[in-house]
């Protein structure tokens, strides 16, 4: 199974604000649910409750520490590896990773591709996506969307892939 990373940042790395994105970008939205319609998202319990709701078309896991969290129309993981075993066994492809910035460092030893948009501003974020060593990845693909009426920003989209031995996770 493949384990992808799908995310937007900022020029500073920033990801998110106050529990949710803190930009409006209808196109990289559309590709957000081109890329990820059929499979399975992986996401921590805050990610998913600024969310509100599993997104259709595709299977929702929340990775939680809380035993008691329950979330109506998702399956619950309480670690990582425990959602990444879910994904495997449900038949999952490609499984992504979609936030926050905790699960995103917990995911990277095991991340095969990332999908980044890269905002060209400098927001006010209080969530950060983890460091990275780019010489790591292969950049597959890039396009650039300019700032209109429905993107308050000009983005970069592009696919990212590891070019070095990636160690399979631990199934519980």
């Amino acid at each position: 199974m493949i384990v992808s990373l799908i995310a937007a940042m900022d020029d500073g790395g920033g990801i998110g604000k106050g529990g949710g994105l803190p930009w409006r970008l209808s196109a990289d939205l559309r590709l957000f649910k081109a890329r990820t319609i059929g499979h399975h998202l992986i996401m921590g319990r805050k990610t998913f409750e600024s969310i509100g709701a599993p997104l259709p078309g595709r299977t929702t896991i929340v990775v939680t520490r809380n035993l008691d969290y329950a979330a109506e129309g998702c399956l619950i993981a309480h670690s990582l590896d425990k959602a990444l075993a879910l994904a495997e066994a449900g038949g999952e492809s490609e499984a992504f990773i979609v936030g926050g910035g905790e699960i995103f460092e917990q995911s990277m030893p095991y991340a095969h591709r990332i999908y980044m948009t890269r905002v060209h501003t400098l927001a006010d974020c209080d969530v950060y996506f983890p460091q990275l060593d780019w010489g790591e990845w292969q950049e597959l693909e890039r396009g650039y969307h300019p700032q209109d009426e429905r993107n308050g920003f000009p983005f970069t989209f592009s696919t990212w892939e590891k070019c070095v031995e990636i160690p399979d996770f631990q199934s519980p």
